[in-house]
């Protein structure tokens, strides 16, 4: 077993510890156990409903807009790959406000619909969760697909340009094998994601029967401080996770497209009108429907930017710092068990690194305050216990991107370089690094992202003068200073994808 295989396999145990440990000292410390209740049992029927219908419709949508940004290069694509990930990163109440003002009764769309003599939608209910959840995954989607679509190398689509593939026949020889070997993981993240959905059913749900599980987490933690109740749902969403995960592992397949040189190359077989219209109409509606209810909340913030208080500037420093840290850390963590889950018998790493996406993070949270209260004051610990927190539940999306790109390696190039006696080092330096350029960036990027929007761990232990950038947001919220809310809102976006784009400036094509 080589250096890296052993790392990778150290790493994976290391995140599975990390997410039994504090299941464990919640139900250690729970007074009794009265088992599950009837609405419990109800949150779970709706948790998989919308979850599967939230994924399937994000997967589905996103794959002509990741087609169109993948086979169409114009002036302000890069901008707008970069815009369209805004979403995912933004507060969740700050979107749940957009899409109120969009979806709401006096929102655009429905006065649009009440004009034309139609009857006027309600975005609350199961149908305004999945639109939330499509809101927010749909751009995830988007990028982990692009990524796919690079990954295809120049040399195949030129020589189908050359043998007169059409779009039809490009898509079924090169286009659908990769598919079917990135949306079953693409899926299954963001199948995940939905399960631990909490104040978009909070905010939309509508009442007990659009109440999900960490819904149902939260009010036990709450109403009832049932720790035996919570651990219970806690480990029954972890069961779920497994379940989909290995599910996800046995349908996808190897895309078998072999090496290539990384050459951009132009694509011949979409160059005519009616399919040039047709990825201009994708992007167009993507955009519009991610992008109005952003700029309807942070346009009027604009303003009140250059007033914002001394602990915005400060907290938004502290996210700045947590950001960067948790994607050097997640990214060189991601590399070592990709490295490990591509070897024979290393689905297990990729189980263990996917399932943190479903812990919930409530339970974590508290059980993680826990196990530090014996041994130390837990505000003292809150920045570096908010860091290992983002690590943990960075790294399902790391390795959503490094894992193909990985098997896809280790394929092409094993061999060779094992004929080469290149190995550790000198191969990671020579082989790896070079050829995982553009995942390790977008991970990178991703990551620090997420980081840097996070509102989890740190409301549970940070004191005011530790509050990070969401906090301080939040905190304006609660306060209903909406203004200040507002401009904050607005800073977070920009450090968001501020921190994105310089981690994958460095992976894009010229």
């Amino acid at each position: 077993m080589t250096l890296g295989v052993r790392i990778g396999v150290a790493v994976a145990s290391v995140v599975a510890a990390a997410l039994v440990v504090p299941l464990g000292a919640v139900a250690w410390r729970a007074d009794g156990w009265d088992g599950l209740r009837p609405s419990d049992w109800g949150a779970l029927r709706f948790t998989l409903g919308q979850a599967m219908v939230s994924a399937a419709l994000s997967v589905l949508l996103a794959v002509p807009v990741a087609r169109a940004l993948a086979r169409r290069r114009f002036a302000g694509r890069g901008a707008v790959i970069l815009l369209l990930g805004a979403p995912f990163i933004l507060p969740v109440i700050v979107a749940v406000l957009g899409l109120v003002a969009v979806f709401g009764r006096s929102g655009p769309v429905n006065t649009l619909l009440t004009a034309v003599g139609l009857e006027p939608v309600s975005i609350y209910g199961a149908h305004g969760v999945v639109l939330a959840h499509v809101f927010f995954n749909m751009p995830l989607a988007t990028r982990l697909i692009v990524q796919g679509w690079q990954a295809i190398p120049g040399e195949r689509l030129r020589l189908a340009a050359s043998l007169g593939f059409t779009t039809r026949d490009t898509f079924r020889l090169l286009e659908w094998p990769m598919l079917r070997a990135v949306v079953p993981g693409v899926f299954l993240v963001i199948f995940l994601i939905c399960t631990t959905s909490f104040a978009v059913a909070l905010a939309l749900g509508g009442g007990p029967n659009a109440t999900t599980v960490e819904l149902a987490i939260y009010e036990a933690f709450r109403f009832d401080f049932d720790l035996g109740r919570a651990a219970m749902l806690g480990a029954l969403q972890l069961i779920l996770g497994a379940t989909a995960a290995v599910l996800s592992l046995r349908l996808a397949l190897p895309s078998g497209f072999g090496a290539g040189q990384d050459r951009v190359v132009p694509r011949w077989d979409s160059q005519g009108w009616a399919v040039r219209m047709q990825d201009s109409v994708a992007i167009g509606l993507a955009c519009a429907f991610l992008l109005l209810p952003v700029a309807i909340v942070l346009g009027d913030g604009i303003g009140h930017v250059t007033t914002l208080p001394a602990a915005v500037w400060w907290g938004a420093l502290r996210s700045l710092v947590i950001a960067v840290a948790a994607a050097l850390l997640t990214t060189s963590l991601a590399l070592a068990m990709a490295i490990a889950a591509t070897r024979p018998h290393g689905g297990w790493i990729e189980v263990a690194g996917t399932l943190s996406v479903a812990a919930s993070p409530l339970v974590l949270g508290t059980g993680l305050f826990l196990l530090v209260l014996p041994v130390a004051n837990p505000v003292v610990l809150a920045l570096p216990v908010t860091l290992f927190v983002n690590v943990v539940l960075g790294l399902p999306f790391a390795l959503r991107a490094l894992i193909p790109a990985m098997r896809d390696l280790i394929r092409d190039y094993d061999r060779l370089s094992a004929s080469l006696n290149l190995s550790g080092w000198a191969w990671l330096r020579l082989v790896g690094l070079p050829r995982l350029r553009r995942p390790l960036g977008f991970a990178a990027g991703l990551t620090a992202a997420l980081a840097a929007g996070d509102l989890g761990v740190i409301a549970l232990f940070a004191s005011p003068d530790q509050a990070t950038l969401p906090l301080v947001l939040y905190q304006l919220m609660g306060s209903y200073r909406m203004d200040e809310a507002k401009a904050a809102a607005l800073l977070l976006i920009a450090l968001s994808l501020g921190v994105f784009w310089l981690f994958e400036r460095g992976s894009r094509d010229a």
